[in-house]
């Protein structure tokens, strides 16, 4: 890729993530090491960008798979949202997903892009989270207040 033709930067990027939940009902997260795009330090809900001609829920399976050596199913999408990092020069649009881990031990296998792996409880998130993962919890627990409908 050329230094003028970088994804986020020269031109809007696309992305996905996923809220990856155990069957003890946790979510996992990692936290961004030095070689991330963006927003090192910080913890996120996983994913990674979109390659060309890719669904995005394939994406976020393949993501996993890679960075994590985990399996995860897809279950619902919690919808899309502008990630717009002023202070880094970057303007992403990414896709929010809800999934859950089916098969695979976690592990850091891009240690240069994570730094600390985890299962959270979800009332237990560090604080420090990405402008994504903040905009993927605001949607998610949205959702689940819909979903429990109003309240007698």
């Amino acid at each position: 890729m050329s230094e003028r033709n970088r994804p986020g930067h020269d031109f809007i990027g696309v992305g996905v993530g996923a809220m990856v939940f155990d069957d003890d009902g946790r979510v996992f997260l990692a936290r961004r090491g030095p070689g991330a795009r963006n927003e090192a330090g910080l913890w996120e809900f996983p994913g990674g960008m979109v390659d060309f001609g890719e669904r995005l829920a394939d994406a976020v399976v393949r993501e996993f798979a890679e960075e994590y050596g985990m399996t995860v199913e897809v279950t619902g999408s919690l919808g899309v949202a502008d990630h717009i990092l002023p202070g880094e020069g970057q303007h992403w649009v990414s896709a929010s997903f809800t999934a859950r881990h089916v098969g695979g031990t976690p592990q850091i296998e891009e240690p240069g892009k994570c730094t600390a792996i985890g299962w959270f409880r979800l009332g237990e998130l560090p604080e420090q989270l990405t402008e994504a993962g903040r905009q993927t919890l605001a949607a998610y627990e949205e959702l689940r207040r819909r979903s429990a409908g109003p309240t007698p």
